[in-house]
């Protein structure tokens, strides 16, 4: 046999596998799938963030825009203004993780708190007054706590023609007269006590019809009133406000009963004027009430209505908040608001200089 002979045939090729296609697509189908599923959950994790970010806000608006505050929402409304300043925050991080919905709903959170507390910088259009000028100052003295010396220098400095105190003790109602109170406000309608019921009113000119009224639950806080007539000027009641506070639950109703018993204005009559610590911010529904009869936040009118009055003071990291207010009757011209420190008290003085209506 020759060489050729003992060459054997080429082995045939083996045929492929019939499992091999199988398994094999098979790994290219879950390798394939794997990246999605991240994908997926990454996705949905985004959008329960971007929720929970716009949550807080749209509980806030809901409460607040319709004055539904109740119990501990009471106290939480009142720092209204710094939630409306956050709002954008949840609006910037839903855009930027591209969620849309979210984006949606926390533009109209946004919208809608800034509208409600923007105007409060807005200085708006007074009506026309051309009688004389009526300088109004309300200083809560806590509990005759306050440096009598600034407030009778604010009165001086300042040519006070009323001044509305709370919190007003014997001991601050002598330690006023003694360094010069008397002279600068010799008409007064007083009732200092002991503790914080107390409530003065003190005037350049005299004052008629002067009385104390007591508020019947809570703190039973009282306040002074009476009706001054600036030469030049028509009368006007002036009182001095302080309903009870709403510092716990069992004190809301009292709170809410103060306010409502405050004196509503009188567009078809005589003109009035409520100073004092209203316990209550622009926010709080209840004050929003008692403006619509006919008051103008004097603050609110100027664009001075986001400068806080109250906090912190004591050491509790609680942000000022504004719930001492000149409230005018809206025929009163609001030319100026300040807000002025009082040392020894956890609330500041507030000065509005309003022009009245001629007689």
């Amino acid at each position: 046999m020759n060489a050729r002979q003992f060459t054997m045939p080429a082995a045939p090729a083996r045929a492929a596998s019939p499992v091999a296609p199988c398994r094999y697509g098979v790994d290219v189908l879950t390798h394939a799938d794997t990246p999605a599923r991240p994908a997926a959950r990454a996705a949905r994790t985004r959008a329960w963030l971007c929720w929970l970010a716009v949550a807080p806000g749209v509980v806030w608006a809901a409460v607040r825009l319709p004055g539904l505050e109740r119990g501990p929402a009471v106290q939480a409304v009142a720092f209204t203004p710094y939630v409306a300043a956050w709002t954008p925050v949840p609006l910037l991080l839903a855009l930027a993780l591209r969620r849309r919905w979210p984006a949606a709903v926390a533009a109209l959170v946004a919208a809608a708190l800034i509208a409600v507390v923007v105007p409060r910088a807005v200085p708006s259009a007074q009506p026309p007054a051309g009688g004389p000028t009526l300088r109004v100052l309300t200083a809560n003295l806590l509990a005759g706590a306050a440096d009598a010396g600034t407030v009778v220098g604010l009165v001086r400095d300042l040519r006070v023609d009323v001044l509305a105190v709370q919190e007003f003790t014997p001991g601050a109602a002598a330690e006023l007269d003694r360094l010069g109170l008397a002279a600068l406000l010799p008409h007064r309608q007083l009732n200092p006590q002991v503790g914080t019921v107390g409530s003065g009113l003190y005037a350049r000119f005299p004052i008629a019809g002067g009385d104390i009224r007591q508020h019947r639950g809570g703190w039973g806080f009282t306040q002074a009133y009476g009706t001054i007539t600036p030469p030049g000027g028509p009368p006007v009641r002036v009182e001095s406000v302080h309903p009870s506070a709403p510092y716990a639950l069992d004190q809301v109703g009292f709170w809410r009963a103060d306010l409502a018993a405050q004196p509503p204005a009188t567009p078809d009559a005589g003109l009035s004027i409520l100073a004092g610590d209203f316990n209550a911010t622009l926010d709080h529904a209840p004050l929003r009430d008692l403006l619509a009869t006919g008051y103008v936040d004097a603050a609110d009118a100027t664009g001075a209505g986001l400068v806080g009055t109250w906090g912190p003071y004591d050491g509790d990291p609680i942000p000022p908040v504004t719930i001492d207010h000149v409230l005018a009757d809206r025929r009163i011209a609001v030319r100026s608001v300040s807000v002025r420190a009082v040392p020894g008290s956890d609330h500041r003085a507030v000065l509005a200089e309003l022009r009245l209506p001629a007689a």
